[in-house]
This record gives C-alpha cells, structure tokens and sequence, in this order.
C-alpha cells in the first residue's frame, strides 16, 4: 500500500493540489491524505483551510482530511519542531494515529524551510518528498540551508507559471526541477470555487476597483501606522484614477480599525467603499466582479490577475518597502522586486491606461539570481559569478533599489566601491579593513 499526505495552510494551496491532481502530476497512490495546518496567529480563533467557503468542492479529491493541529495540540504548527532523539517515536504514533500501518509514505509540502513541512518531512525519514509552492516565494532562494537529510530528498518543485518564462531558484541547490502546474487545470478548480460561493457573501457591484491587503505589520515589514498609510495611498490612487466605487479586501487577520479609516477616507473623497468581511479568495472576485483595476503593494494576487484573469493591476508602495526591509535576506524580498519590476505604478496614470506588464527574458532572470545569491550566498555560491555578471552589466540608476551598497560590499560583489577605487582587490584583507572603518565611523557618530 502507498499513501501520499499533502501538507496544505491555504484555501489557494489546496486548490493548487487539486489542479495538480486534476492534470495527473502525481503517480498512482492507494490513498491521498490531506494534512490541514492552520498557521494563523491564534489558530482559535481563525477557520482553518477546510472551514472555508469553497473548500467543499476541493474535498472529494483526497480520501481523508486530517488535522496537524489536533495531532500536535495544543502546540502552535509554525513554532513546534520534532527533537531528533523522538523522531522513531513520533513516526510510530503517526502511523497508528492515521492508520498508516506501514504504507509506504510519500510527501508533497509546502513551505519546506520552515515548520510544519520541515517537522513532517523530518518524522517520515525516509519518504520521498515533493514541494509545491503557489506564489511568487517560489522564484526566490530557499531562505535557509536546508538539511542535507530533508533537501536531499525532494524530487522537484510544482508552481504555477505566474511569471513565464522565469525559471524559479527555490531549491536549486539540490538540483531540485521545477515544474508548471497546468494553468487552465487551476483555473478550473478556481472556478470550481467562485461557483461554490453564495451571492450573499460578496457585494453586488461589478467592474470596480479591488484593493488587496496583506497585513505586512504582523510580518514586521511595516508599522501598523505605515500600513494604514499604505491602503490610504491604494484609495487615494485608485480615485485619482477615476475609480468611484472601490472594494478593499482587508486581510483576515488585519485590525478592523484599518477598514474604519478607509471608510472615512472614502467619505471625504466622495466615492463608494465596500469592505469585505468574508474570507474568500482574491481570484473569486475576479471571476464574479471582473474588476477593472487591482491594486496592492506585492501580493501574489497581482501576478494571479495579470497572468491568469488578463485584469489590469498596479503596485504601489514597493519603493518604499524595497528600502526598508530587513535584513537583506528577507524571503519577501524576490516577490518584492518582481511586482516592482513587472507591474506598472499606480501613480503613472500612463502606464496604468497602458498596462506596461514588464516580461521574462535574460535579464530578468539574471536579476533574480543576482538578488538571491545577495540574499542565500551560503547556499548558493554557485551562483557567485553570474552575479558577477548581472551587476557588472546592469547595475545603474533603475536596478540599484534591488541591492544595498553595504550587501555588495560584504560580499565582494560589483557595485561594493566607487568606481575610481574598482582597482582594489576583492579580498578577505579589504573586506575586513572596510569593516573597521565603519565600526569606527559609527563609534565616532
């Protein structure tokens, strides 16, 4: 007997599994296990992947539905991790607790850096493992070293084509391959779920302006300050655009006081607000709104509506955030740089109208890996000389919001010294001289 447990957070990752079940990804199994786990602050208050509206069409694909967070409770998914002396012990309660009797295992996780796939994975010693990944973390680096032991045994990586023809760097370093889940399969089983949700739960307008949040303070990218600063100007744009009636989809877990300055904010400006209050996704709107402008900071969502709902959509706010966030090797930082790359402003009405959507070739993919190697140079030093390559033909005025001095300087990477001193060798002695002068600099500040 084999049995496959797919390891899912989202309503979006589940239907990502569906698709690829749908399009035959996956080899024949006796039986496919789908493990819920609800990674939500205070997963008590929160409805896990498999309470949401639509969730029921996804269902008949797995043979059973388990909960991670019953199995570990009370335990937090996100914070618990296996000790390895009790490895032997959890894969016995696991195979007795779901009834795996001694099936051979196989995984397909999301998320494998972190807890829980890096607990699961590391449990099932021995099972084969396949990641898929449904955003734009995906064309990014693995933002840790992974275990030899777990990396290792990951066959390849599934994702949806958000971005054609840019080659994703997860993973990588194992010579994990990637590989496309069909997009007409996933539009599918999207639209599967739009069917499935009432009328009553979304509002009655078509064509407007769809504003996405992402709550970026709980990640600490932002201040809730900045935040709410940052919907005003998504509103604010949108208006100056021509748009009168707007939609804003808070994210679920955001303050409800965000909503409330919004709807001050509409008043004063003379235009229709809706706030959505039901947990639906992004690309249900799109199938039932057809709204004509999509605005966020670096959601997936905006890739989703261009590449795959052919709306159009503008980015705002992700200069500001490709200044401010830290460290360096933050794992937004690729989806960062990619919605700023692609998507036009929303304060350049002329490319809005237009809908200048930037397009995968060399030097795309080229800055990506450049970006990564910056970011993971531990995991991918490989990767050192065609960033090497990238910055010395492409560093300038509109490619440098991508990288930091102080990164290139620590790496020893172009870009790193003024170019009348590019003469100095690149070395451990002038990289370490460079250190103490800072230090000094500040020491005296």
């Amino acid at each position: 007997m084999t049995t496959r447990i797919f390891l899912s957070s989202t309503l979006y990752g589940a239907a990502t599994l569906a698709a690829a079940l749908d399009a035959d990804c996956f080899g024949p199994a006796d039986r496919n296990v789908l493990l819920v786990a609800n990674n939500a602050a205070t997963p008590e208050t929160s409805p896990s992947l498999d309470e949401m509206p639509g969730f029921e069409r996804l269902r008949g694909r797995f043979d059973e539905i388990l909960s991670w967070n019953e199995t570990i409770a009370p335990f937090h998914p996100g914070a618990w991790a296996v000790r390895a002396d009790d490895v032997p012990l959890w894969e016995r309660h696991l195979r007795l607790a779901w009834r795996l009797g001694d099936d051979d295992v196989s995984l397909v996780v999301e998320s494998i850096q972190v807890n829980p796939a890096m607990a699961v994975a590391q449990i099932f010693t021995g099972a084969p493992i396949e990641v898929y990944a449904d955003g734009l973390m995906s064309y990014g680096p693995t933002r840790n070293k992974l275990d030899p032991l777990v990396g290792t045994r990951v066959r390849r990586l599934l994702h949806l084509d958000l971005v054609p023809g840019l080659t994703p760097l997860l993973l990588t370093e194992f010579g994990v391959r990637p590989e496309i889940v069909p997009t007409d399969a996933f539009l599918k089983v999207l639209g599967e779920l739009g069917d499935d949700v009432s009328a009553a739960a979304l509002p009655d307008l078509e064509t407007p302006a769809l504003l996405l949040g992402q709550y970026l303070s709980a990640l600490e990218i932002l201040t809730d300050e900045q935040e709410e600063d940052l919907h005003l100007r998504m509103l604010r744009g949108a208006v100056d655009l021509g748009h009168r009636r707007i939609v804003f989809k808070p994210h679920p877990t955001a303050p409800a006081r965000w909503s409330r300055g919004l709807e001050a904010e509409a008043e004063k400006l003379g235009v229709e607000l809706t706030v959505l209050d039901s947990p639906v996704l992004a690309e249900v709107l799109y199938q039932r709104m057809r709204p004509a402008l999509v605005v966020g900071c670096f959601s997936t969502a905006l890739l989703t509506a261009s590449a795959l709902y052919g709306l159009p959509v503008a980015r705002v706010g992700t200069d500001t955030l490709l200044d401010r966030l830290t460290p360096y090797q933050n794992s937004n930082r690729v989806p960062l740089t990619l919605v700023d790359v692609l998507l036009p402003d929303l304060t350049n009405r002329k490319a809005v109208e237009e809908q200048r959507i930037g397009k995968a070739g060399d030097e795309l993919n080229g800055l990506v890996v450049a970006v990564g190697f910056a970011m993971q140079p531990k995991v991918y030093p490989d990767r050192r000389a065609d960033a090497e390559k990238y910055l010395t033909a492409h560093l300038n005025e509109r490619t440098w919001r991508y990288f930091k001095r102080r990164r290139l300087t620590t790496l020893a990477l172009p870009g790193a010294l003024p170019a009348q001193l590019s003469f100095l060798p690149r070395n451990a002695t002038v990289r370490r001289v460079a250190r103490k002068a800072r230090s000094l600099k500040r020491a005296l500040s």
